[in-house]
């Protein structure tokens, strides 16, 4: 690895520390206001990264896609254990807390945008790498809000759209929990290969995420003057 790899690498290390770890310490957070203190007990509504780091999840599997060359990062923490059952109002506050998490990685991303005008302040050797950075934390923190709001369970948008849709439409999408991930791994990875293979081209990342992340980017950057 060389030694400039090695220096944008650690440009990263930061922004995914923090997009992940208080993510998941913000559903925790929101759960305990609301009733259910599991994860407070369990020490995960804290910003230290160790309560929440997932080895693959959060170290292997980012690693990989960087080294690799990969347009964008993914990963996760482990999962915050919440008890829907133990909150005050279990279906609305199912929304609140599931919403949460992307909440957190749009206000990392606006306090990321609003660091930038103390760039020009840092020392010389510093600026470059700061700013990058900063600009890697706004790009990773909207990415995963974003792909988190997607609404199919257990991605945090599938909770909330189980949360407000009627009975009728929320049951059978609550039931999608247990291969939700499987579905989104095949539609966003496995898809886009097999289709490449036969010449057909499918980015769904291009396509759909990013052209949001963008516009949200564009929003924040308004509202922090930059």
């Amino acid at each position: 690895m060389t030694a400039d790899l090695i220096v944008t690498a650690t440009t990263w290390v930061i922004p995914v520390l923090l997009a992940i770890t208080l993510h998941e310490a913000a559903h925790g957070w929101v759960a305990w206001k609301l009733g259910d203190d599991t994860a407070h007990r369990l020490g995960r509504v804290t910003a230290n990264p160790i309560r929440h780091v997932d080895p693959i999840g959060t170290v292997a599997l980012p690693g990989l896609l960087f080294v690799s060359g990969a347009p964008f990062l993914f990963g996760w923490a482990k999962p915050v254990p919440v008890h829907f059952g133990r909150l005050r109002n279990p279906r609305r506050d199912m929304v609140l807390v599931a919403a949460a998490g992307p909440a957190s990685n749009i206000l990392m991303a606006t306090v990321a945008a609003l660091l930038f005008h103390l760039v020009p302040l840092t020392p010389v050797a510093m600026t470059e790498w700061t700013a990058q950075t900063l600009n890697n934390m706004v790009i990773l923190n909207l990415f995963l809000a974003v792909l988190n709001m997607i609404p199919l369970p257990p991605l945090d948008g599938g909770r909330v759209a189980v949360g407000l849709l009627p009975r009728a439409l929320a049951m059978p999408l609550a039931r999608m929990e247990r291969f939700g991930i499987l579905v989104l791994v095949l539609v966003l990875f496995v898809l886009p290969f097999g289709l490449a293979e036969v010449g057909v081209g499918f980015d769904p990342f291009g396509a759909v995420l990013w052209p949001i992340v963008q516009a949200l980017g564009q929003v924040i950057g308004t509202i922090t003057f930059l």
